[in-house]
Protein backbone atom coordinates (compact mmCIF):
# COMPACT_ATOMS: atom_id res chain seq x y z
CA UNK A 1 0.00 0.00 0.00
CA UNK A 2 1.18 3.58 -0.24
CA UNK A 3 0.65 6.41 1.94
CA UNK A 4 1.26 10.07 1.01
CA UNK A 5 4.60 11.63 2.67
CA UNK A 6 4.46 15.47 3.70
CA UNK A 7 8.38 16.75 4.20
CA UNK A 8 8.73 20.30 5.68
CA UNK A 9 11.99 21.93 5.80
CA UNK A 10 12.41 24.14 9.60
CA UNK A 11 15.63 26.12 10.95
CA UNK A 12 16.98 23.35 12.46
CA UNK A 13 15.82 19.94 10.16
CA UNK A 14 13.58 18.22 8.05
CA UNK A 15 9.88 16.85 9.54
CA UNK A 16 7.71 14.46 7.74
CA UNK A 17 4.34 12.88 8.30
CA UNK A 18 1.98 10.69 6.95
CA UNK A 19 -1.75 12.44 6.84
CA UNK A 20 -3.94 9.07 6.61
CA UNK A 21 -1.74 7.32 9.27
CA UNK A 22 -2.17 9.69 12.77
CA UNK A 23 0.47 10.21 14.88
CA UNK A 24 2.81 8.75 12.14
CA UNK A 25 5.79 11.46 12.05
CA UNK A 26 9.58 11.33 12.06
CA UNK A 27 11.93 14.44 12.76
CA UNK A 28 15.82 14.73 11.35
CA UNK A 29 18.62 16.55 10.17
CA UNK A 30 18.54 15.75 6.74
CA UNK A 31 16.39 15.41 3.95
CA UNK A 32 17.33 11.74 3.29
CA UNK A 33 17.48 10.78 7.37
CA UNK A 34 14.04 11.75 7.70
CA UNK A 35 12.93 10.08 4.30
CA UNK A 36 14.41 6.86 5.84
CA UNK A 37 13.25 7.50 9.43
CA UNK A 38 9.48 7.94 7.89
CA UNK A 39 9.46 4.91 5.93
CA UNK A 40 10.45 3.09 9.22
CA UNK A 41 7.47 4.65 11.40
CA UNK A 42 4.87 3.82 8.85
CA UNK A 43 5.81 0.10 8.66
CA UNK A 44 5.82 0.21 12.62
CA UNK A 45 2.44 2.16 12.75
CA UNK A 46 0.60 -0.65 10.55
CA UNK A 47 2.20 -3.57 12.62
CA UNK A 48 0.73 -1.83 15.71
Amino acid sequence: MKYAVIIEEGENGYGAYVPDLPGCIAAADTREEVKKLIHEAIEFHIEG
